[in-house]
């Protein structure tokens, strides 16, 4: 759903950038609380994964392919506020490096895939484990249903996007009807990835989830007949069946592989927006991309030509850069609320 140049005109971009700076900033202040020695290490990583996914275009329908926007994943994961830092760091990387959605689009993409996927997917988790049974099993199940609902909630924006500020003369009933049907399926890709991965993280280490926190069975005593919640006690330290070293490098090892070898296999169809976008003529506007001219544009490596290493190079690029930019923010971010956490001297 990367928007390119072209698409949308100058001012609503201009206005989505004003909203994507402003949802940027107050996450910075939101993800100081979410980031703490559990979650800050892994928060990077987070952006990295996502990155490395969303070069597995998976098919969804005759002639369009599919790929994981992230929003809810990171959001579970990281918290929901750290989660739009990780997807707006990835986007970042995708359009300056790889001339992947447009540099005057950014606002647009990161209002879209940053801010709406994350909203909308973590107010459904937390909907759904208030009223499903307290377990890691539900956790899943939540997670599941938060990122389906998140990717067509992305199309939705999108297509609203579209109405107020789009280049071209098409019906807004056909490319809502389009991008929401098309992505509808694709969500099906999204909830299966974020499933099975915030499952797998819950299996062995469930503190390091952020969505996970508070979920514990709360012990019950019957007093006279009744139940009733026992006394609070002091949590037992969680059993880790793997150290958070060990987890850090099994997930950058994964996105390596992901990127660099399993994203050859990857499909070539256009993606949802690509596909809506040629069948309805709204890329008759699209603009070339100002990085076109990059080393690693097209997600390969310039004067490469074994087209299996040129982009597995590239991959292993990016996740190598994203890793490094969003463990940077995150570090900054935690250092500045351990900064803001400290005992300020009164000089008496």
């Amino acid at each position: 759903m990367h928007v390119p140049d072209g698409f949308i005109n100058a001012p609503v971009s201009a206005a989505a950038g004003v909203v994507a700076a402003g949802a940027i900033a107050v996450s910075l202040r939101g993800a100081r609380r979410e980031l703490d020695e559990r979650t800050a290490p892994l928060a990077g990583l987070v952006a990295a994964f996502i990155f490395a996914v969303q070069m597995l275009n998976f098919p969804v329908a005759a002639g369009t392919s599919g790929h994981l926007l992230g929003g809810a994943l990171a959001a579970i994961l990281v918290g929901p506020f750290t989660g739009v830092l990780c997807v707006s760091v990835v986007l970042l990387m995708q359009g300056i490096l790889f001339a992947d959605g447009g540099l005057t689009a950014l606002g647009v993409n990161i209002t879209d895939m940053a801010i709406v996927t994350t909203v909308v997917g973590y107010a459904v988790f937390r909907g759904l484990v208030k009223v499903l049974p307290r377990g890691r099993r539900s956790v899943t199940v939540a997670a599941f249903a938060a990122a389906l609902l998140s990717v067509p909630a992305a199309a939705v924006a999108f297509t609203l996007i579209y109405a107020v500020g789009g280049t071209t003369d098409v019906s807004l009933g056909k490319v809502a009807t389009a991008m929401i049907g098309v992505h509808v399926l694709i969500g099906i890709g999204e909830a299966a990835i974020t499933g099975l991965t915030v499952g797998a993280v819950i299996a062995v280490r469930p503190d390091l989830v952020y969505g996970a926190r508070g979920l514990e069975q709360k012990l019950k005593l019957r007093v006279n007949g009744e139940l009733v919640d026992a006394p609070a006690a002091r949590p037992a330290p969680v059993a880790a069946r793997t150290s958070r070293r060990a987890l850090w490098v099994t997930g950058l090892v994964t996105s390596l592989v992901l990127a660099g070898f399993v994203s050859f296999y990857a499909s070539s169809s256009p993606d949802g927006l690509e596909k809506v976008a040629h069948d309805k003529g709204i890329d008759s506007r699209a603009r070339k991309h100002a990085s076109d001219g990059s080393p690693l544009a097209g997600y390969g490596v310039k004067d490469v030509e074994d087209a299996r290493l040129s982009g597995g190079l590239a991959g292993v690029i990016g996740v190598g850069v994203t890793v490094v930019a969003g463990s940077t923010v995150f570090w900054a971010v935690r250092r500045r609320r351990t900064t803001d956490a400290s005992p300020v001297s009164t000089g008496v």
